[in-house]
């Protein structure tokens, strides 16, 4: 059984937490995020620590409490450090670039696609490599969301692998047909 929800978080220098009606308050020098808490989970900040305690043991309760600590968890780290997603773009005359507030795809298609940088979201393509996206944040979920949608333009095929994946990600080539 998961033990997340026991352990206590750590508040770097400069982050402060609060909790005002079922609704945590995270503050630090990249900026501020806040996330609803389920009924029954509730916040203790004793000093550079945080913990989330829960009201009893039901399987839902549980669950809620292991949930928000790692939700709480993401919102300290996301405003101290902040969250960052690489993509790579393979493909012969696959390419990316930035044209002004959109990211502009160049992924085989008969037109380029355009894609409207989210707010709070900076997406920077490197000048000597126009085949490597990041994605930074302070919102874990805004950045997986919008590198999930920018993956799903033109997911990796696994015949050439030719398509969007993230950094590091593993696709299988497959044998093509053999004649006979």
């Amino acid at each position: 059984m998961s033990r997340i929800g026991n352990r206590s978080i750590t508040l770097p220098k400069g982050v402060t937490i609060t909790l005002q009606d079922s609704v945590v308050h995270v503050k630090g020098p990249k900026g501020e995020l806040s996330q609803v808490l389920p009924a029954g989970v509730g916040l203790i900040v004793e000093g550079p620590k945080a913990t989330l305690t829960r009201a009893g043991d039901g399987k839902q309760q549980k669950a809620d409490h292991g949930l928000s600590r790692a939700l709480t968890a993401n919102l300290v780290r996301g405003v101290s450090v902040g969250f960052e997603r690489v993509l790579e773009v393979h493909g012969v005359g696959f390419k990316a670039e930035l044209a002004g507030k959109n990211l502009v795809l160049a992924l085989g298609f008969s037109h380029p696609i355009e894609f409207p940088i989210p707010k709070g979201l900076t997406i920077e393509v490197q000048t000597g490599q126009p085949t490597k996206v990041i994605i930074k944040g302070i919102d874990k979920q805004a950045v997986g969301q919008a590198a999930a949608t920018i993956r799903a333009y033109h997911t990796p095929d696994s015949y050439k692998g030719k398509g969007v994946r993230y950094q590091g990600e593993y696709v299988r080539i497959k044998a093509g047909k053999s004649a006979a």
